[in-house]
């Protein structure tokens, strides 16, 4: 994943789309963030449904991110896998309660697996796969 990719994801929020028996969804993330090895991490603070359609489908997941001032975009497609524990559900959860001052808290996390990175920024590069 090059610098240009990580920079978009880290300044804007992520839509996490998934679907199950022919049923599409997709709902913003602002709980996220880029992990050194490359990997994406979402905080599971209102997933439900995200969650039943990972189970569903393998844990086939696709994120669409973008920069709304610039139109830079990118759309990223993997895999995910859930995390009930451990030091990176307890920095989401810490992250969580801060924001909302204790009144929701995140109950796990989504640690994506980016196995395909799609430019969605329009020109020449649109479509092109990274």
């Amino acid at each position: 994943m090059n610098e240009k990719v990580v920079n978009v994801l880290k300044a804007n929020m992520w839509d996490l789309a998934t679907c199950a028996d022919g049923e599409p969804n997709v709902v913003p993330v602002a709980f996220k963030d880029v992990m050194e090895d490359g990997k994406l991490a979402v905080g599971d603070v209102f997933l439900e449904t995200t969650l039943n359609n990972l189970k569903a489908g393998s844990g086939r997941i696709a994120i669409s991110v973008y920069d709304a001032k610039s139109l830079e975009g990118y759309q990223l497609k993997g895999t995910a896998e859930y995390q009930a524990q451990g030091a990176l559900v307890d920095a989401f959860k810490a992250m969580v309660e801060q924001k909302f001052h204790g009144a929701a808290t995140a109950k796990g996390a989504l640690l994506i697996t980016p196995e395909q990175i799609i430019v969605t920024t329009l020109g020449a590069e649109n479509k092109k796969i990274l």
